[in-house]
């Protein structure tokens, strides 16, 4: 059973990298256009993949729990846009870049390292922010 997920693991994560890297999520220059909003393809793209994530979480009636917005959600949200858009990636395409030969980007992967290390010492020193399902 373990190898099965791990096998069924490696095609989805081969699947989606080469799918991302043909959409061009994994070159800088595609992604600097975007956030430019000189090339709106990829922009649509992704509006076009939230749009099908929304219609299949209807389909099997995936609902939020509702509540309060957590504390950490919008300045997360900021941080996570200004850094994708300063390194040409979010966590994930730095390791497509990489294994595409952009080794550029393994400063990217070190910049999320770090980040995820002060993120747990700035919530744990002054934020004291519930960590909730997100496992801070």
């Amino acid at each position: 059973m373990l190898f099965r997920s791990l096998v069924a693991n490696i095609i989805a994560g081969l699947a989606l990298g080469f799918t991302v890297t043909n959409i061009g999520y994994g070159d800088y220059a595609e992604l600097n256009r975007m956030f430019t909003f000189q090339d709106l393809r990829m922009l649509l793209a992704f509006a076009g993949a939230v749009g099908i994530i929304v219609v299949v979480f209807a389909v099997l009636r995936v609902r939020r729990t509702p509540g309060r917005i957590h504390a950490g959600v919008i300045p997360g949200a900021v941080l996570f846009g200004t850094g994708w858009a300063i390194s040409g990636g979010c966590p994930a395409i730095p390791i497509i870049q990489v294994a595409s030969g952009y080794l550029p980007a393994l400063i990217t992967i070190a910049g999320v390292i770090v980040g995820i290390q002060l993120c747990h010492w700035a919530n744990a020193r002054y934020f004291h922010l519930d960590r909730g399902s997100c496992g801070l």
